[in-house]
């Protein structure tokens, strides 16, 4: 037998015809079916990593959407509130320029803030815009506008000189109410505005609006406890300082005619006068000390203690002392927050100088206990009051003392009786993240 006969011996009935080439087709449908499964993987890992970055997309605008309400809700003042929601929007979709229009009864914006252009080049643009193209046009039809290309737009007023160019373009109106306040209009987003951009920055409009209307009101009812505390002064003036004034005047009426008939009364009626108009000296001074707002206007907690404490001491002849915690300087609370505080002490300060006829007091300011946060405690061992008795219409400063804490999340607390002294416990939380921009003005 050869060796060719060999494999057939083996194999009598033989290789098949065909059947070396069906091995090959049915590797290469192997392979194919391996490179068709891989490809599905590739693709299902693809597609999943495309869903992990929309969920980490969605999560990072949740967190930005929720910083910029928290952000919006920590700040009382109009115009701060004002540039806080325009810096924090246009952060929030990724703008590059973004504005906010307040508008008068007419239409007509009265009040244009606006983020993402340094001052020098907003300042070389000139006025802000009055209302007129699309601009004019969210204000009349009181809806959203989302453009591809401002530019292009036949309704489009026109820029001033100098002014850049804008493309992508998305305006939404801010109401409260249904009463329209203003209108949030962004700019130039690479790849331009989507519709989820749209929904979310509706959605902030609602919560800015509440914001913008907390702070008028604030505004409001500081102005007006500017006004009761003005009348306050005047009434405690002329119940306190004229009526001794005038009352030592009646006492020198008749002095000169004392002084030949009985000199010796003279004497002790010219003593007296002295010894009534050093306590009204005494009493002016407490009421200058209670009207000196420079003293803590934009300066660190401590350092306007420390002011308050020197200026208490000099115009009460009380003695105060101040003792501050090492790390009450390390403990962030931005300017708003830090003259509300010094407000609170001023005014617990200025109760001791006029009611509490105390001979010392002390102010300790240091970590709270439990948590971020301050804790400001101010004692005096004078004759103490009944904290739940009703006080009079001209008594405002514990409530103005509570409000001012409240407006900036902390509290007040008074632990005081009769004949047992004060204690004026205030506490501060920690301040909440705040991202600031300082890049300027742009339209």
């Amino acid at each position: 037998m050869t060796d060719a006969a060999a494999p057939r011996a083996a194999d009598p009935d033989g290789p098949l015809p065909g059947q070396r080439a069906g091995g090959l087709e049915s590797a290469a449908s192997s392979a194919a079916d391996e490179r068709s499964a891989a490809d599905e993987r590739s693709a299902a890992d693809a597609d999943l990593a495309t869903a992990l970055a929309a969920v980490a997309f969605a999560d990072e605008r949740l967190a930005a959407f929720d910083a910029s309400i928290r952000a919006m809700a920590g700040v009382l003042a109009v115009d701060r509130v004002l540039q806080v929601i325009v810096d924090r929007v246009r952060d929030l979709v990724g703008a590059g320029y973004a504005a906010l229009g307040i508008v008068d009864s007419e239409g007509v914006i009265e009040q244009f803030i606006t983020s993402g252009m340094p001052r020098q080049e907003r300042a070389r643009i000139g006025a802000p815009p009055r209302g007129h193209g699309i601009l004019g046009l969210i204000i009349r039809e009181n809806r959203s506008y989302r453009l591809a290309d401002l530019m292009v737009d036949s309704r489009r007023f026109g820029f001033p000189p100098h002014h850049p160019e804008m493309h992508a373009f998305l305006g939404v109106p801010v109401t409260i109410r249904g009463r329209t306040i203003g209108n949030l209009y962004l700019t130039e987003k690479e790849g331009g505005f989507s519709e989820t951009d749209q929904q979310l920055v509706e959605l902030f409009a609602g919560h800015a609006a509440i914001a913008m209307e907390n702070a008028r009101l604030h505004d409001q009812v500081q102005r007006l406890a500017i006004v009761e505390e003005r009348e306050r002064i005047g009434r405690d003036l002329h119940d306190g300082v004229i009526q001794s004034i005038y009352a030592v005047g009646l006492t020198l009426e008749d002095v000169p005619d004392l002084m030949v008939e009985e000199p010796a009364e003279a004497s002790r009626r010219v003593e007296r006068a002295i010894e009534s108009l050093d306590q009204t000296i005494r009493d002016i001074r407490n009421f200058i000390f209670g009207l000196r707002p420079q003293l803590i206007d934009g300066v660190e907690l401590v350092e306007g203690l420390a002011a308050l404490a020197d200026e208490f001491r000099v115009n009460t002849m009380v003695d105060v002392e101040l003792r501050a915690g090492p790390d009450v300087d390390g403990m962030p609370l931005s300017p708003e927050r830090t003259l509300e505080v010094l407000s609170v002490a001023r005014e617990a300060l200025s109760n001791i100088a006029r009611h509490a006829k105390a001979s010392r007091a002390e102010i300790l300011v240091g970590m709270a206990g439990e948590g971020p946060g301050i804790t400001l405690t101010i004692i005096d061992n004078g004759t103490g009051f009944d904290p739940g008795a009703p006080r009079g219409l001209g008594h405002l400063g514990l409530a103005n003392m509570d409000a001012r804490m409240a407006g900036i999340g902390g509290t007040l607390a008074i632990e005081s009786s009769p004949n047992r002294g004060t204690r004026i416990i205030v506490r501060i939380p920690g301040e909440p993240s705040v991202g600031e921009t300082d890049d300027g003005a742009g339209a």
